[in-house]
């Protein structure tokens, strides 16, 4: 049964990479809403915001790398829910198929579109003047965190992907991921903000990523940020993943 499903999903993988290669506008769309904010704050912003030193874009890089993967996953919802509606899973039910193999070959497609995305905006990011001394350990604890926090959310999009009533509403979803940025030290420090606010901000899991994200890219001491960070983001993996395994049961029941 392993061995099937290892196959299935891989050739399930295949076919929803395709539909993103042949449909590089998703990628496009993605990174253009986390490109433009850079652009913005960096430019508009950047010299009004004090970051206590260094370069504003090296600041905000961290934040920026989240929204991408945010603004990326609904993307998944938005494949899962098309995917429903037209029928294939009813065809994909009638073939000797894992059927969780369905739900990974989305999940596995959302890791590839969001690394493709993250690529671009880190480009674009150091033609902006994004510089680090990090070297390749602290390089792939970055991108190990990002790979655990794309994961997370896209188990959280299968959920509307399989339960939305309308294509708008399995992308919707998104909009509070990309909007929980703001209320954290992504763009600035929590210390500026008033004291709900801030207790909120230093509380949920977008500040303890990205400080342990620009901490590493400063060859920094993380301190207890990246436990708190891997706690959030297994967590959120762990409950998204029983709740879409349970949505999914009861689509295909």
């Amino acid at each position: 049964m392993t061995t099937y499903f290892f196959g299935d999903t891989r050739v399930l993988t295949g076919r929803t990479l395709r539909h993103v290669t042949r449909s590089m506008d998703t990628v496009i769309t993605t990174v253009i809403t986390p490109v433009a904010m850079m652009l913005m704050f960096v430019y508009v912003f950047g010299g009004a915001i004090d970051t206590g030193s260094g370069s504003y874009v090296n600041y905000m890089l961290p934040g920026i790398l989240l929204i991408t993967i945010a603004s990326g996953v609904s993307y998944t919802a938005y494949r899962l829910f098309t995917d429903m509606k037209s029928g294939i899973f009813e065809r994909f039910q009638s073939l000797p198929i894992a059927r969780s193999s369905v739900l990974w070959a989305h999940v596995l497609t959302s890791l590839a579109a969001n690394l493709i995305s993250l690529v671009i905006v880190v480009g674009v990011a150091l033609l902006m003047g994004f510089r680090t001394g990090a070297g390749v350990p602290a390089w792939l604890a970055v991108a190990g965190i990002l790979f655990l926090f794309t994961l997370a959310l896209t188990w959280i999009a299968v959920i509307p992907g399989l339960s939305a009533a309308s294509v708008e509403g399995a992308g919707a979803f998104a909009y509070p991921l990309i909007f929980l940025p703001f209320i954290s030290s992504a763009f600035v420090p929590t210390e500026t903000m008033p004291g709900p606010v801030r207790w909120f901000a230093e509380h949920q899991p977008v500040t303890s990523i990205v400080n342990t994200i620009r901490d590493l890219f400063a060859q920094r001491p993380v301190g207890d940020d990246i436990w708190t960070a891997l706690a959030w983001c297994a967590g959120i993996l762990v409950v998204a993943y029983v709740f879409a395994m349970a949505a999914y049961r009861r689509k295909i029941a």
